[in-house]
């Protein structure tokens, strides 16, 4: 299967949750397939606040590549943590998440490559190699390719594909040496997701 072939599963999650939920979703062939389809052009049916609810968190889910026990401690950690409000700290539980932080740092194509790649002992995390993707990193956390990695086919032509990446403000990046570096804690910058209603939905 082509690598930027979108999987008919992939297709049907996108059509109902909307295109922000996976890259290969985010493209003008997949725009106008949508927008060539009968069904997708008819007036959509108002929902009901569950409803509404349900689709915030399916999207978190998709998006992240969480299943529903992890979704489901990420917002008790939010809900019981003091100091921000409870939306940006689900944020920062979700975008904390090592294969999230890969992913923002441009090394993979999705946070489901990414989610493999950890998975498969390529990255280490303050000289340490970490294969579990939950793994929670934190200020001052220093995350790089593990040397026996770098030459790995995933990785060639990397310091060119970077070169004119726009990196979170977040997240200091050294290009040549392929190492970054998390400044701060997440800034909630996603507007494809009401994370608000995905608590209200977690507070029924």
């Amino acid at each position: 299967m082509p690598r930027n072939m979108i999987t008919k599963p992939k297709f049907k999650i996108c059509r109902r949750l909307g295109p922000g939920v996976y890259d290969k979703c985010q493209t003008s062939k997949f725009s106008a397939s949508t927008g060539a389809s009968p069904s997708f052009n008819r007036r959509p049916k108002a929902l009901s606040e569950y409803a509404s609810q349900l689709i915030e968190k399916q999207k978190v889910r998709f998006s992240y590549g969480i299943n529903e026990r992890q979704l489901s401690n990420y917002v008790k950690k939010a809900t019981h943590t003091k100091g921000a409000g409870t939306a940006d700290r689900f944020y920062e539980e979700l975008e904390a998440r090592l294969d999230n932080v890969i992913y923002r740092m441009g090394l993979g194509s999705s946070r489901r490559a990414c989610r493999q790649m950890v998975s498969h002992g390529h990255f280490i995390v303050n000289d340490t190699k970490v294969t579990i993707p939950s793994y929670k990193t934190k200020a001052g956390d220093i995350i790089k390719i593990r040397e026996g990695s770098k030459n790995k086919k995933i990785f060639e032509g990397m310091v060119l594909k970077l070169k004119d990446y726009v990196f979170p403000n977040w997240i200091s990046f050294d290009v040549n040496k392929i190492e970054g570096k998390i400044l701060d804690k997440p800034q909630n910058i996603e507007s494809f997701i009401d994370l608000n209603a995905v608590l209200e939905f977690y507070s029924r």
